[in-house]
């Protein structure tokens, strides 16, 4: 495990096994109830796209439904799955990532503030809103007072949060805990986004990402749930190995530094069966990747997801998820696929992904 804030460090101790026994994804598209990608389609006409929602009634009661943010209702439910696949276990730990919280209620809020001149206000988009709802409605669903935390770090929310839940397996603090990356998406923001440059204004015809000629990305929102352990169960997908993060790399310099983040914990590029990029279409920044791809693992399958689940903070939990059941069922899906190379065994999987030139994460993945 690293943690790092502008440039890479690197470990003094092993971290014990952190096995992901669980997962539970809801998405742009059908993850939550078909096998690993076989009903995803590729939208290549949209620049912000739909959240592919589930039966929210099978997962949660009635009665709540109608009170809960619409993150809180899919993150509820991927983090449902998750459990539900591992065993149902007793949770030491909640840890949740999100980079922009229930932004859907913070909208309203805000709103309310403005159309009332401050008065007479509900709280209960407030209440709603806070970026550490998901994890404490989860807890409350479950009757669980362990240790619930949740981080708001931009593009490495996600992987903070893994962080702490690797801390918390290592100290003995936890045998088992549910970590996920939540976000939503609404039209205000999206405009404001929009605005920025953040989401595409335009599209080509028929985009793919990996060839994009426009700046901006496309956008979308989810949750994405794992339950890791330090006990290899009979459901475990795969194992995470490393986390590295780094806040500030130009392009020149990420693939000295990502050979050197694998050479620090005993691989080459040789030994990457694997490599997933964060490819989101903006090609101002996409250039990281491309950079990577050309000059270390142009004899590696690479493998791409954005052009799936759109871009937001914590879409590289959908990258892991991916990265897993890669892992798992040994088999990389066609709609997947950056490049034509193939792997008879998927052992060990590299996950890279930075967002606008920011907040550079490294995740390491093995077999169990």
């Amino acid at each position: 495990m690293i943690f790092a804030t502008n440039k890479l460090e690197f470990p003094f101790f092993k971290m014990k096994n952190t096995y992901i026994n669980g997962t539970g994804c809801v998405s742009a598209q059908k993850t939550f109830d078909a096998a690993f990608l076989e009903a995803a389609v590729a939208n290549t006409t949209d620049t912000l796209l739909p959240i592919c929602a589930p039966d929210y009634k099978a997962f949660i009661p009635p009665v709540a439904i109608r009170r809960m943010a619409k993150g809180v209702k899919y993150g509820t439910v991927a983090a449902t799955i998750a459990l539900q696949e591992a065993g149902n276990p007793d949770l030491d730990a909640i840890i949740t990532g999100t980079g922009m919280g229930c932004i859907d209620d913070s909208d309203k809020f805000l709103r309310a503030i403005i159309d009332n001149n401050e008065a007479f206000l509900t709280p209960t988009s407030f209440i709603q809103s806070t970026h550490n709802t998901v994890g404490a409605q989860i807890a409350l669903g479950l009757k669980c007072k362990a240790y619930n935390f949740t981080y708001v770090n931009a593009a490495v929310s996600f992987e903070s949060a893994v962080i702490d839940a690797q801390m918390q397996l290592e100290s003995g603090e936890a045998a088992t805990v549910l970590v996920g990356g939540i976000d939503e998406m609404n039209d205000y923001t999206a405009q404001l986004f929009k605005l920025n440059g953040c989401i595409k204004t335009e599209i080509e015809p028929t985009h793919t990402l990996l060839h994009s000629k426009t700046t901006g990305a496309v956008f979308s929102e989810g949750a994405t749930f794992f339950v890791l352990g330090s006990e290899k169960q009979a459901t475990s997908y795969a194992q995470i190995k490393e986390v590295a993060l780094t806040n500030t790399l130009t392009q020149d310099e990420i693939a000295e530094k990502m050979t050197a983040f694998l050479q620090q914990h005993g691989l080459t590029v040789a030994d990457i069966d694997a490599v997933i990029l964060g490819y989101n279409g903006d090609v101002t920044f996409d250039g990281y990747y491309q950079k990577v791809a050309a000059e270390l693992f142009q004899n590696t399958p690479q493998v791409y997801y954005k052009h799936l689940s759109g871009e937001y903070n914590t879409a590289s939990a959908f990258g892991l998820w991916v990265g897993a059941n890669i892992i798992k069922t040994q088999d990389i899906p066609d709609i997947v696929k950056a490049n034509a190379v193939a792997s008879s065994t998927i052992r060990t999987v590299l996950l890279y992904n930075q967002y606008r030139g920011l907040d550079h994460s490294f995740i390491v993945i093995s077999s169990c």
